[in-house]
C-alpha cells in the first residue's frame, strides 16, 4: 500500500514536480547573493539616524524597507515621479537600483502560478501535496529498506538506479517536507482558507496637530536597525497623518509632529507562525538554510529520472497477462515470486489455461498480498522462486513478513510451487518456507507441495494435471519458456587445466560488449558488474540458461568465467569447446548477496576447483590492498592450480595477503577444510577482529567448511550461523 502511495503521485506529478523543484532551487539562490552584496548597516546604529540621512539626501521621501538580509530600499516622489533606489546606510546615498531582476520576477511566477494566475497556485499547491506524498512515504519506504529509522543510513545494495533513488531521498527527505509543507501554508494563506489572526493599532483620534519634526530626534525610532522592517512616513501636509512602523515584534503609529509613539500592537502568534514559514519556505532572512533546502530541491530531478527507471524496470520485469481480471472480481488468484522473470512466465501460461477452463483469474506480485483485495478467491495459488540461499526473490520481498502479520489465514485454500534447479543446495527453500509458513498459519492447502526443477516443461505439465484433477477440470499446460534477452559475447582468450587429473577446466575471457548510452545511464545489461555476478549462458538447443559466477568486473573490460566440464553437461560441454573467435549468447544477473562488501575487515575467501573465480575477481579489485586471506583446494597442483600466476602477482602487488592451497591428490592428500583447521588460530583471530568470511564451490565443499568452522570457533562461542545472521558469511555453493 505505502509502495502505491509512493508510486502513483510521483508518477502523475514528476514534470510539475521537476519544474517547481529548479525554479525552487534557482530562488534560494537570491537570498544569499542579496545579502552578500547589500550595503549592511554598522554596528550601533538606528532607525532613526538612518531615516534622517535617507531624508535628507532624498526629498519626497515616503517609505523605507529594510529587507531580511539586510538591503534597505528607498520610495520617494522626484518631481511627481516616483523613485526607489537601495541605500547604502553609512551615507543614505543610493547604492544600486531597486528595479527587480526580471529573471527573479520570471522565475518567481513560474515558481508561484505557472503564469497561470489563481490556476496556476492551485496546480502548485497540489504539485506540493503530491511531494509531501512522496516525501512522507518515501520516508517509509526507505525505514523499512534499511531496517528501521535507526538504520536510516545503512549500507544499500541492489542495481544502481535504486541506490540513488534511496541515498539521494534520505538526504533530502527532511528538507522536501518542509518546502512542500510551508509552501501549502502560504497556498492556504493566499486563498483566505487561514485564520487572519492579524493585529493592528487602532489609528490615533488626536495628534499632536504639528509636523516636520527631525526623524534623528524621534524617540519611537530609538532602536537597532536589524529590528526594523519599514517606516511610512506621514503626508507633511497633514496634521493628522502619522508615521507607520513596523518591526520584527509588531507595528506601531507615530507622531509626525513630536516623533513620540501613539499606539503599539504587537505581533499575534499567528502572525509569528505565518512570517516564520515564509521565512522556511524562501529563505529570506535565512540564507543558509535556503541554499541547503534549494540543494536538496534539486535532488528532485535526480529521484524523478531514477524513479522513472525503477518503474519501467518493474514493469519489463513482470510481463502483461491477458485477461488478468481485478482483484476483487477474482476466483483464483495466483501470487508471483520472480527475481529474473521467468516464473512470471510459467504463471502467464497458468493464467491463460485456468481463464481457458472458464475461471477469473488474477495474478499479481507476492510482494503486494493482502487477502482484503481478494473477497471473492476461492482459491490461491503460489509459484515461487528461490533467490540466492533461499532467499525471498525480488517480487515476493515482505510476503512472509505480510502472511505473519494477519491475525488469521485466509479461508480459500492455497496451493504452493517451487521453481528452482536442483545443483544448487537450496533448492526451492524460499517456496518451502512460504509452504510451512502458510501451514503454522492455519492456512488449508488443497494440493500438495510441488517443485520444477530447471524449469521443466514436463514437470509444469505433470502438475498442471494434478491440479485440473483437483479444480475437477481438464488443465494441460503446455509452457513454452521464453527466452531471455541476451548478446553475443566473442571468446578471446582460454587457458585449460585439469586434463591429467580428469577434471577437465578452462578459464575464458570474453570480449564485453558495446553498451548503448541507455544501458549506461540505466545500470542495465553489460553497462556495469562485479565480480561474483552471475553470468548466465544460453546453451545452443536449450531456452533455459546455466549461470556461472563472473570472475571479473566491468572495470577490468572483459568478462571472465571458470568452467569444468561436466560428463554429459550440455552448456559445460560446448563452453570446453569453445575456441577464440567463438561467440556464446549471454545475459548478466546480478548477485548483491555475494559481494565482499566495503571497509578495511579482513576478508577470509574459501574456495574450490572453479570456485576459484569471483573470489579471484576479488583479488583482482583490492586495489585498496584490504587484508584478504584466500584457501583453495584443487586436485594437485602441477594440473588445476587456476590462476596461479596472478595469484602470486596479486601476492606480490599486495591485494593478497596469504595464500593457502589444499591439493586432494599426491603425497599429503587434504582438503581445504583441513587447511582451515591447520590455520585454525589465525582463522579465529580473523573472524574476532572482524573478517568476512566467502565460501564458493561445490556443496559437499562447504558442508565441509562449515563443520570446519564450526570447530574452530567454538572456543569463541561463535558459529558460521551466527557469523551468517551477522552479515560476515556468505557462500555461493552449486
Amino acid at each position: 500500500m505505502i509502495r502505491a502511495v509512493h508510486r502513483w503521485p510521483g508518477i502523475a506529478a514528476a514534470l510539475l514536480l521537476v519544474v517547481l523543484a529548479l525554479s525552487g532551487a534557482a530562488l534560494s539562490l537570491y537570498p544569499a547573493a542579496e545579502r552578500l552584496s547589500a550595503p549592511q548597516a554598522e554596528a550601533g546604529l538606528s532607525v532613526a539616524d538612518l531615516a534622517a540621512r535617507i531624508a535628507a539626501s532624498h526629498p519626497g521621501l515616503e517609505q523605507v524597507r529594510r529587507a531580511p538580509s539586510g538591503q534597505v530600499t528607498a520610495y520617494w516622489f522626484d518631481g511627481g515621479t516616483p523613485r526607489a533606489a537601495v541605500i547604502d546606510p553609512a551615507t543614505g546615498q543610493d547604492a544600486g537600483s531597486a528595479d527587480p531582476d526580471p529573471l527573479r520576477r520570471w522565475l518567481t511566477n513560474l515558481h508561484r502560478s505557472l503564469f497561470l494566475g489563481d490556476a496556476g497556485r492551485i496546480a502548485a499547491a497540489l504539485g506540493a501535496g503530491a511531494m509531501l506524498v512522496l516525501a512522507l512515504s518515501g520516508a517509509a519506504l526507505v525505514a523499512r529498506r534499511t531496517g528501521g529509522w535507526r538504520r536510516w543510513f545503512a549500507r544499500l545494495r541492489g542495481p544502481l538506479a535504486g541506490r540513488l533513488h534511496v541515498e539521494i531521498a534520505r538526504v533530502a527527505v527532511a528538507g522536501l517536507m518542509l518546502s512542500s509543507a510551508t509552501a501549502l501554508w502560504m497556498t492556504a494563506s493566499t486563498f483566505d482558507l487561514l485564520p487572519d489572526g492579524a493585529r493592528t493599532p487602532a489609528f490615533p483620534a488626536e495628534t499632536s496637530g504639528r509636523t516636520g519634526a527631525d526623524l534623528a530626534g524621534a524617540s519611537a525610532l530609538r532602536m537597532p536597525v536589524a529590528a526594523f522592517r519599514s517606516l511610512s512616513l506621514a503626508d507633511p501636509n497633514d496634521p493628522a497623518d502619522v508615521h507607520t512602523l513596523k518591526t520584527a515584534q509588531g507595528t506601531g503609529y507615530l507622531d509626525q509632529g513630536s516623533g513620540e509613539l501613539l499606539d503599539w500592537a504587537d505581533l499575534s502568534a499567528w502572525q509569528q507562525v505565518s512570517e516564520t514559514v515564509f521565512m522556511l519556505h524562501t529563505g529570506q532572512g535565512a540564507a543558509v538554510l535556503g541554499l541547503v533546502l534549494g540543494l536538496m530541491a534539486l535532488g528532485v530531478p535526480a529521484m524523478a529520472g531514477t524513479g522513472v527507471v525503477l518503474w519501467l524496470s518493474a514493469r519489463r520485469a513482470r510481463p502483461r497477462i491477458r485477461g488478468n481480471v481485478p482483484p476483487g472480481r477474482a476466483e483464483t488468484v495466483l501470487l508471483v515470486g520472480s527475481e529474473g522473470g521467468s516464473t512470471w512466465g510459467f504463471a502467464a501460461t497458468l493464467h491463460a489455461a485456468l481463464t481457458d477452463a472458464g475461471q477469473r483469474v488474477h495474478a499479481a506480485p507476492m510482494a503486494g498480498f493482502d487477502p482484503a483485495r481478494y473477497p471473492e478467491a476461492a482459491r490461491f495459488i503460489i509459484l515461487a522462486a528461490t533467490y540466492g540461499e533461499g532467499c525471498a526473490p525480488a517480487s515476493a520481498k515482505g510476503f512472509l513478513d505480510r502472511l505473519s502479520r494477519l491475525e488469521r489465514a485466509p479461508k480459500a485454500p492455497l496451493a504452493v510451487l517451487g521453481f528452482g534447479d536442483r545443483s544448487f543446495p537450496a533448492f526451492c527453500a524460499y517456496a518451502e518456507e512460504v509452504a510451512a509458513a502458510a501451514g503454522d498459519k492455519g492456512w488449508p492447502q488443497f494440493l500438495d507441495f510441488a517443485t520444477i526443477d530447471r524449469q521443466s516443461p514436463q514437470e509444469f505439465a505433470r502438475w498442471g494435471r494434478a491440479l485440473g484433477a483437483a479444480l475437477g477440470t481438464e488443465l494441460e499446460l503446455i509452457h513454452q519458456p521464453v527466452v531471455p534477452a541476451s548478446e553475443a559475447l566473442t571468446l578471446f582468450s582460454r587457458r585449460d587445466y585439469g586434463a591429467e587429473v580428469q577434471a577437465p577446466t578452462v578459464i575464458l575471457r570474453l570480449a564485453a560488449p558495446r553498451v548503448p548510452a541507455w544501458q549506461r545511464l540505466t545500470g542495465r545489461g553489460f553497462a556495469r558488474w562485479q565480480a561474483g555476478d552471475l553470468l548466465g549462458v544460453l546453451p545452443e538447443g536449450s531456452p533455459v540458461p546455466r549461470f556461472y559466477s563472473l570472475a571479473s568486473g566491468s572495470r577490468d573490460g572483459f568478462v571472465e568465467i571458470v568452467v569444468r566440464k561436466q560428463p554429459g553437461g550440455l552448456c559445460s560441454g560446448q563452453l570446453a569447446e569453445l575456441q577464440p573467435g567463438g561467440t556464446v549468447q549471454a545475459f548478466l544477473r546480478r548477485n548483491p548477496g555475494f559481494r565482499p562488501g566495503r571497509g578495511r575487515a579482513p576478508l577470509i575467501l574459501v574456495g574450490a576447483g572453479t570456485g576459484i573465480g569471483p573470489l579471484a575477481g576479488f583479488i583482482r579489485a583490492n586495489a585498496r590492498r584490504r587484508p584478504v586471506h584466500l584457501f583453495f583446494g584443487m586436485r594437485h597442483a602441477d594440473s588445476d592450480f587456476l590462476y596461479r600466476e596472478e595469484l602470486a602477482a596479486w601476492q606480490g602487488a599486495g591485494r593478497l595477503s596469504h595464500l593457502v592451497t589444499a591439493n586432494s591428490r599426491g603425497e599429503h592428500p587434504h582438503h581445504v577444510q583441513d587447511a582451515l583447521r591447520r590455520e585454525a588460530a589465525e582463522v579465529a583471530r580473523l573472524i574476532r577482529a572482524g573478517a568476512r568470511v566467502m565460501v564458493c564451490g561445490g556443496r559437499g565443499m562447504a558442508a565441509g567448511v562449515r563443520a570446519a568452522l564450526d570447530e574452530i570457533l567454538a572456543p569463541a562461542g561463535l558459529t558460521p550461523a551466527l557469523l551468517k545472521a551477522e552479515g560476515r558469511y556468505v557462500e555461493d555453493v552449486y
